[in-house]
């Protein structure tokens, strides 16, 4: 997932605002921790919904980190960082392959400046080492 700029108005978010992921829980017992590095992704869905909170905030440390380094980019350029505004997350599935390997289907809805609403539909993988859940890549299914 790596559409348009994030809206960096979003970098602070009080204590008790609802998560980005749209968990029904507040940003700070949510994703939070998570971003801090006070704790790790215990599924491959809970990655998933913190990488899309980065992304709402414009952590691109985060996304970085939580990116498996066989597909990694060197760097994320969010261009303009007030044009995207990101409208909401629906997890469609999350499978578990095996202890290791996961994938997650959702969609993410985000609109660049007055334009059209997009809709991201992406099928990603996830594996995990040591301990930890990292995004692998993504498909786009058609329509």
């Amino acid at each position: 997932m790596t559409p348009g700029a994030p809206r960096r108005d979003n970098a602070a978010m009080n204590a008790t605002e609802a998560c980005p992921c749209q968990s029904a829980r507040a940003y700070a017992q949510c994703c939070a921790p998570l971003h801090r590095g006070d704790a790790v992704a215990q599924s491959a869905e809970a990655l998933m919904r913190s990488r899309y909170s980065a992304y709402v905030r414009g952590d691109a440390a985060y996304l970085l980190a939580t990116w498996h380094a066989s597909t990694r980019p060197q760097a994320l350029d969010f261009g303009d960082a007030g044009a995207t505004r990101w409208l909401g997350l629906e997890v469609k599935r999350h499978q578990l392959l095996d202890a290791d390997r996961a994938t997650v289907e959702f969609v993410a809805r985000y609109r660049v400046g007055g334009a059209a609403a997009v809709r991201l539909h992406e099928i990603s993988r996830f594996v995990r080492e040591d301990g930890r859940w990292y995004y692998l890549d993504g498909e786009f299914p058609e329509r």
